[in-house]
């Protein structure tokens, strides 16, 4: 089955079983919207804005294969505990954040691990897979100097010490550091293409969608190797009523494909 999204006169063609949603989780003020910007456009925000939750999306066409990625930035309050678990149960890859100056954040994300741990392995019991769960546990503000530090970096790797598909990074979002080692690796763990990681890629605006996916697009001096990256301006985030039938066509093994709610570029 094929996701299709329009951009001006393009029509985008996304395989069903290359569409995936990557789900950000931590505490509030720990820069998990900052981790964010770096990852769509490469800017940091000095200014802090309280996310109640921000959905984004990303289509790249990688080697002439369409693939799509949704992000789903939360928020740290999680005033609705069902959202968080629907968040959780919907998600393909994981990045959990707290702040190494922050004791509370990182005890957050040792909690958030565990009902993630906790969710998907009743999931994988109803649907009977057997896929793995990548997921990355990124302490933040590692600019702020050991001085600030409330979290030892033996600490946070005991987390992810014992799960092959669970890796830690320390990364500064304000200094960009580590952050698209970090995205490379989550990738990876997922078997999905490296070139979706900020740096591999060519970014493209959305006004150049119409030639996305076309062979003119390859053959402007283009290797055909090459990656390319298009933010999708106008997403929105696919309604409970979508997520809930997705989750219950897996439980109730009604096919093995994807049925997200679709998305227009304008």
């Amino acid at each position: 089955m094929m996701k299709t999204m329009s951009s001006g006169n393009c029509t985008l063609n996304v395989p069903a079983k290359n569409s995936y949603r990557m789900v950000v989780l931590g505490a509030s003020r720990v820069g998990k919207s900052s981790i964010v910007s770096r990852f769509l456009n490469g800017r940091f925000e000095d200014q802090y804005t309280p996310t109640i939750e921000d959905f984004h999306r990303k289509v790249y066409n990688i080697r002439g294969d369409m693939y799509q990625l949704d992000i789903l930035d939360t928020s740290g309050n999680h005033p609705f505990p069902a959202m968080r678990r629907l968040s959780i149960l919907t998600g393909d890859v994981f990045i959990l954040v707290f702040s190494l100056d922050n004791r509370e954040s990182f005890d957050e994300v040792k909690r958030l691990q565990k009902q993630i741990l906790e969710v998907k392995s009743c999931l994988k019991n109803k649907t009977k897979e057997t896929g793995e769960l990548p997921m990355v546990i990124c302490g933040n503000k590692n600019d702020h100097g050991e001085l600030y530090r409330q979290v030892s970096s033996e600490e946070a790797e005991k987390l992810v010490s014992s799960d092959e598909n669970c890796a830690y990074f320390e990364v500064s979002a304000k200094k960009n550091t580590n952050v698209n080692e970090m995205f490379y690796v989550l990738f990876s763990m997922a078997k999905l293409p490296h070139e979706m990681s900020p740096a591999l890629h060519r970014k493209i605006s959305v006004q150049y969608g119409d030639t996305f996916h076309q062979k003119s697009f390859k053959m402007n001096r283009v290797k055909e190797t090459d990656a390319y990256g298009m933010i999708s301006p106008f997403a929105r985030r696919p309604s409970v009523n979508s997520d809930l039938k997705y989750i219950k066509s897996k439980v109730l093994r009604e096919g093995q494909t994807r049925e997200r709610e679709k998305c227009t570029i304008q």
